[in-house]
């Protein structure tokens, strides 16, 4: 399949293969569209339906979701299924499980083998499909975010064993893994494992040795927060000076080269930068034609930060 043919327009950023699926190395992450960070207005409905067909008729055909990205009442799953539903045959649903929402709509961990299938039925059941891409699991072993406790530390093996007799059982086609360390991708190999999902940035490499697993199996690797942590208090790619000389010197923007920086770091980097406008989603597509010279790759690279406390 060539990056033209999932849907008769180029695919941003060219393709890589996901779960047995060739799909656009440039995706979309639908968290933001639910999910209302303070001081910015929230996405009515029909913005956010708009903004999904945009991405999907500008090639993207690979979203990222998730049953606890947003409530009840407004749920990343239901825009997608207004927007999209009956779903493209090129489009791949990805997942993430590991948490869920309580009664009073906090975030909460979700670990035990039961509770990662019920999270699978759920979002099989919003989203309206059989079957799904991939799923990740969220691992919840250390901050930021929330951290499993009690009864809710389970061993790995026994969540991928529930993942297995869910892809035997045809709901979905891939296991995936997120916030995990290489050890933990190591061991989980005999699995299966398509991708695996961690913060990963210029300014955030801490995650490498995990990189250079998947660099060594060909395993895709979908980097949360690539221009920088969304906490405040941690750096951002774009304000580092050698990111921003070289948008400078390319005419493209800083989130741009960010976003390059990740593509020319390795071949299976599939990117789901998540947005509420237009003209950002559009930015981001863009950055999938910016090619960094080794020069400029090498100057990114150095980036050093201190830690955020």
């Amino acid at each position: 399949m060539s990056s033209t043919d999932m849907a008769g327009t180029a695919a941003p950023g060219g393709t890589a293969t996901l779960a047995g699926h060739q799909v656009a190395r440039i995706g979309y992450g639908a968290m933001q569209l639910a999910e209302h960070r303070p001081g910015r207005p929230a996405l009515s409905p029909d913005a956010a339906v708009a903004l999904l067909r945009t991405a999907i008729d500008s090639g993207i055909n690979h979203l990222d979701t998730a049953e606890f990205y947003g409530t009840a009442a407004a749920n990343a799953n239901d825009l997608i299924r207004a927007a999209l539903h009956p779903y493209p045959d090129h489009l791949v649903l990805a997942t993430k499980v590991g948490a869920e929402r309580d009664a009073g709509g906090a975030l909460v961990p979700a670990q035990r083998p039961e509770q990662l299938r019920a999270s699978v039925e759920a979002n099989l059941a919003r989203l309206g499909t059989e079957r799904l891409g991939v799923v990740n699991l969220r691992r919840l072993d250390h901050a930021p975010g929330i951290v499993a406790e009690g009864d809710q530390v389970v061993d790995l093996d026994s969540q991928l064993a529930e993942f297995i007799a869910l892809r035997e059982e045809g709901k979905i086609d891939g296991i995936g893994l997120s916030a995990v360390d290489a050890g933990q991708l190591r061991h989980a190999l005999p699995a299966g494992i398509v991708c695996v999902q961690n913060s990963h940035s210029p300014v955030d490499r801490t995650s490498e040795p995990v990189l250079d697993v998947c660099r060594e199996h060909g395993i895709a690797w979908v980097p949360f927060f690539p221009l920088g942590s969304a906490f405040p208090q941690f750096p951002k790619v774009v304000d580092q000076p050698a990111v921003r000389a070289a948008a400078e010197a390319l005419g493209v923007t800083p989130v741009q080269v960010g976003l390059a920086w990740h593509l020319a770091h390795y071949q299976h980097t599939l990117l789901i930068a998540g947005t509420t406008d237009a003209a950002h989603l559009a930015e981001n597509i863009a950055a999938g034609q910016v090619r960094l010279d080794a020069e400029t790759r090498a100057a990114i690279d150095a980036i050093a930060v201190p830690a955020a406390s």
